[in-house]
């Protein structure tokens, strides 16, 4: 998302361009660690009639400490959203920053163009800017998703204080929505995210550049042929 993109040549002679900056990639181990201590702690809790459900409590000390452990990892995963969207404001109206992953008209179009690629009704994909629109209904998903996660989570946290401002079915709808967006997550994470970063034949087995940092010159032209185009003018004429 940075304005000013990195280019550096490797010991080989070939060249790759920085992707993700070392401050987003170290969000991004953030996000996993309290991703996956928030389900393995909060799923037990919604599927308790399950007996991994039981065995998962017990692996985290019983009930209490496995809603200790939860609550916790949910307020880092609460500051880290919030730092995250201040980042992204400040970093906009400073113009350090450009607002590349949020949604275009273009992306509406690459969906269809896509769609015709997969169908053979054309013969090449779309031209992709650096961060497609699957990649960026990943990064809305996700903002969206965590501000409607933590809005949940601090009325199942403080229902007392809650109660006494608001009527008391918003705990009930908090609960649901809550647990409800969680399972959504998981699924958006375990199939598409899994697919795009892992199975898809473009980057199999992995794509690294999140924890590199870097893509390689020929990658980025293959995959983000737009921004190639943007940072190689003369090599696109």
């Amino acid at each position: 998302m940075t304005a000013k993109t990195k280019i550096r040549q490797r010991a080989d002679g070939t060249f790759e361009v920085e992707r993700f900056t070392p401050f987003r990639r170290v969000e991004h181990l953030v996000v996993i660690l309290t991703f996956v201590v928030l389900v393995l702690t909060g799923f037990p809790q919604k599927f308790f009639d399950y007996s991994w459900s039981a065995w998962l409590l017990k692996m985290f000390g019983g009930l209490d400490n496995a809603r200790f452990i939860h609550r916790v990892s949910g307020l880092i995963f609460s500051f880290h959203l919030l730092a995250h969207i201040a980042s992204i404001a400040i970093g906009t109206l400073s113009h350090k920053l450009s607002l590349s992953l949020l949604p275009t008209t273009r992306d509406f179009k690459d969906v269809f163009g896509t769609l015709r690629y997969y169908l053979e009704k054309n013969s090449t994909p779309p031209a992709y800017p650096k961060f497609d629109y699957r990649q960026k209904f990943e990064y809305i998903g996700i903002v969206l998703g965590g501000l409607v996660m933590v809005l949940t989570g601090l009325i199942l946290l403080y229902p007392g204080i809650i109660a006494a401002i608001l009527p008391g079915q918003f705990i009930a709808a908090a609960k649901v929505a809550h647990t409800s967006e969680a399972m959504l997550a998981f699924l958006v994470l375990a199939i598409w995210h899994v697919y795009g970063s892992h199975f898809s034949p473009e980057v199999f087995p992995m794509d690294t550049s999140i924890f590199t940092g870097y893509i390689s010159k020929e990658e980025l032209k293959h995959r983000h042929a737009l921004e190639f185009a943007r940072l190689f003018p003369d090599e696109t004429k």
